[in-house]
């Protein structure tokens, strides 16, 4: 990455493609200081969705996007896809393609000034740059991990623990707590912290705090610590997170569209560079070769944000686990009392 492109280009005004790199303020110890709260909000998935083609969209793609967002937030029939192939006239009876599920349209969708990443002032269509085609590229062992976690979360309801950590309110929805840290459409803040020895950063979503511990090594022996055993240096400019040990709970990130699967053995690789007074350039590398079949790149964009960051109280009034938990012991009872069928073997 050049970091002497334009960041008017960002929308942020400032030095010209000829200007000297970006050098962020030092901390008393003379590092890069990277201290504030920071924001990923946008409205870019870590998959490139089958409709875009190319890492870049369009302005007119943009705009398209945050149209039919808009009209679902208002209940409002979304505007025609100008890329789709036309299509014949609805039949009587057939069902809505954008049907307000649970009232989503109206009262459970995100934040609506959501914009897609932009990097140097393009908007991005995925946060993965490599592989080309903006996909996890799984191996078959790691696609049936990965299609094993969804189908455990659409039907096992057996006990609390055998439900997804998001839900049990152990680690963030969508894979924000990181690492990697990705981006969401609501609760995208970070505060980070900078000491001698350790960087702190705390997650808004699920108020997970994650500590990277400056120069050391990792364990010989791995614990498994939720968020993984994270060590860190300096590069110049760049902060570098190297994370292993990771939880073989937390495998499964469920990301719209699908699932971001991490399996214990997975290392991933975090560069953070402060490009300019308001912004963080992130980077990340994901390395796990049972589950994957190359290391993946992806990055995005921390954006300095006012604050603060405020109380996620995951549990207060959540009645969702006790009737989830009764739904299932419902349906054992049910199915005890059915009758056996003609011709079952006793």
């Amino acid at each position: 990455m050049i970091l002497s492109l334009s960041l008017a280009a960002a929308g942020g005004g400032g030095p010209t493609a000829a200007a000297a790199p970006y050098h962020a303020p030092r901390t008393a110890e003379g590092t890069p200081d990277f201290e504030g709260i920071w924001s990923n909000l946008s409205y870019t998935l870590l998959e490139r969705p089958k409709r875009y083609k190319t890492l870049i969209a369009t302005e007119a793609q943009v705009a398209w996007a945050l149209a039919r967002r808009d009209a679902l937030i208002d209940g409002r029939k979304p505007p025609p896809d100008p890329d789709a192939p036309p299509k014949p006239p609805p039949k009587p009876g057939d069902a809505d393609p954008d049907p307000d599920d649970v009232g989503q349209a109206t009262s459970e969708f995100p934040d609506r000034n959501v914009d897609f990443l932009r990097i140097y002032g393009q908007a991005r269509t995925s946060l993965i740059v490599d592989p080309a085609d903006g996909k996890l590229p799984y191996t078959p062992a790691g696609r049936k991990l990965a299609d094993a976690a969804d189908e455990a979360d659409q039907h096992d309801f057996a006990n609390p623990e055998s439900r997804m950590p998001d839900e049990r309110c152990l680690t963030a929805s969508g894979g924000t707590t990181g690492p990697p840290m990705l981006n969401s459409t609501q609760n995208a803040n970070y505060q980070i912290l900078q000491t001698r020895g350790e960087i702190a950063i705390l997650s808004e979503t699920m108020h997970d705090l994650r500590i990277v511990h400056m120069g050391a090594r990792h364990p010989a022996v791995g614990t498994h610590p939720w968020m993984g055993d994270s060590v860190g240096w300096w590069e110049g400019e760049t902060l570098v997170i190297e994370t292993v040990d990771q939880n073989p709970h937390d495998g499964p990130r469920f990301l719209p569209g699908g699932v971001f699967y991490l399996s214990p053995a997975a290392k991933v690789t975090e560069r953070l560079t402060r490009i300019s007074p308001t912004q963080i350039h992130y980077e990340f590398t994901v390395e796990d070769p049972e589950v994957y079949k190359w290391p993946w790149r992806a990055e995005t964009m921390l954006n300095a944000a006012k604050g603060p960051i405020y109380e996620f109280a995951c549990h207060e009034g959540n009645y969702a686990f006790p009737d989830i938990l009764a739904g299932a012991r419902a349906t054992e009872k049910a199915a005890k009392a059915e009758p056996p069928k003609v011709g079952a073997q006793p």
